[in-house]
């Protein structure tokens, strides 16, 4: 392992202790859950004594489609992109717990057709086939709802893992859109037809509530805020510059930016209206403290987006959407802090590494590449250490092309009282993966190891 260190004499004998927060995660899943509960109680409470094949479908029918109502919602809400999970939970928990949401509510779904078309052809003594024909034609709203669910299976179809890494990313996003109108298309039939809302207008108003606060924060925060955003500010590319082999920084002008309330280690969503780029819009994390004028993000060339910055005009103008993202410094727990970056996931680190609390040894910066001309930033961060006297060391591969491993041992080498550090994580899915593991070997606490991934 090739080492720069810039470190002072001796390291701090008394350091701020400050006490881990709280996981926002948990009290939310406990909510979610809470409302789980209650749409299982909806059911009990309108089911008789179940006799009987037929009733058994239809009822396991009635329960399946109630969650699945419940859970759909769920999945339009973490699609909103609500600031209080964004930042707080973290975007890339938030993305997961909507794919996992997104899974649930479509096999909810898949199991409430199959089993009421099962309960209604048993009863009725007819054919599956016959019987699905005569509930989308002659039921209130099955028809849509009947277009609405097909749409959902198509969408979670390309979103399956194989498909949807074959698909260009702007494709699939805007698949994706068409969710909202299926879930619009199969509400109706939920209250014109289900037992537990028709005759009970507290279900029934509940279930209007429930839909129409998510409906509100999605025209909210996917539509109104960041129009306000992009007409308040005004953003426009002021220059690109190159900072290594396939990356350039993208400095962003804009009138009262720091009103933004962006902090380092958050990311926005970047739309560049240029021709070939407008209909495209990824994350890209600020690699510099956002300035009252000014914001940069540097950025890799890994695809058609991110290649195509390079060329971007000045005068461009800009659209985007956030700040996002919580491995900010509100994350630190302990006074010393570690932290790990691996090609593009440099740009976060690199704003962290300027503006977290500390000086001297108590904060560490470690820089994996593939070679030194790789180091994007290096300047930059070898004189924010010299300023704050923090530790900057690189790793990159030999001559040869061996990497140098991160290795529990070798992160006890290089801090042996590693495990009383905070640790901000960011590379490509390889690396975060390895050194995450690496890290719990040398017994850093998972709370303490702060992670965000931006894959699309």
């Amino acid at each position: 392992m090739t080492t720069l260190l810039n470190s002072r004499a001796g390291r701090r004998q008394a350091m701020r202790r400050i006490q881990p927060r709280r996981s926002h995660a948990v009290p939310l899943i406990l909510l979610s859950l809470a409302g789980a509960a209650a749409v299982l109680s909806l059911w009990w409470q309108n089911t008789p004594n179940v006799d009987g094949t037929a009733q058994w479908l239809t009822h396991a029918g009635r329960l399946s489609g109630l969650l699945g109502g419940y859970v759909l919602a769920l999945v339009v809400l973490q699609m909103a992109r609500v600031p209080a999970l964004e930042r707080r939970v973290g975007s890339d928990r938030v993305a997961r717990w909507h794919a996992l949401s997104g899974r649930y509510a479509l096999c909810l779904i898949v199991a409430h057709v199959g089993l009421i078309i099962a309960g209604y052809a048993e009863q009725a003594g007819t054919g599956l086939v016959d019987q699905s024909v005569t509930v989308v034609m002659d039921y209130p709203d099955m028809i849509k709802a009947a277009v609405g669910t097909a749409m959902l299976v198509v969408i979670g179809l390309i979103s399956a893992g194989m498909v949807r890494r074959r698909m260009p990313y702007e494709v699939w996003y805007y698949l994706h859109l068409f969710t909202y109108l299926a879930v619009f298309l199969t509400f109706w039939h939920q209250l014109a037809t289900g037992a537990e809302f028709v005759g009970n207008k507290t279900a029934e108003t509940a279930w209007y509530a429930l839909y129409g606060t998510v409906t509100a924060l999605v025209i909210w925060y996917r539509l109104l805020v960041p129009l306000r955003l992009n007409l308040r500010h005004r953003m426009r590319v002021e220059a690109v510059v190159p900072e290594a082999p396939g990356v350039v920084s993208v400095l962003i002008k804009g009138r009262k930016l720091h009103r933004l309330g962006a902090q380092a280690g958050q990311f926005f969503r970047w739309r560049f209206l240029a021709p070939g780029m407008r209909w495209g819009s990824h994350p890209y994390s600020l690699s510099a403290p956002p300035r009252p004028e000014l914001l940069r993000i540097t950025v890799k060339a890994v695809g058609g987006h991110s290649t195509g910055l390079a060329s971007l005009e000045p005068g461009t103008r800009v659209w985007a959407e956030g700040p996002y993202g919580a491995m900010t410094a509100a994350r630190r727990s302990r006074g010393k802090v570690l932290m790990i970056a691996g090609g593009a996931g440099i740009t976060p680190i690199r704003a962290l590494f300027e503006t977290l609390p500390g000086k001297g040894s108590d904060l560490t910066l470690l820089y994996r590449a593939r070679s030194v001309g790789d180091l994007a930033l290096w300047n930059e961060l070898k004189q924010i250490a010299t300023e704050r006297g923090a530790r900057l060391l690189y790793a990159v591969n030999g001559p040869d092309g061996a990497r140098p491993e991160i290795t529990a041992e070798r992160l006890g080498h290089l801090l042996p009282d590693i495990e009383d550090h905070d640790v901000y994580l960011c590379g490509p899915p390889g690396l975060a993966e390895h050194a995450y593991g690496a890290l719990r070997e040398a017994g850093v606490p998972d709370r303490r190891i702060h992670h965000e991934s931006f894959e699309l």
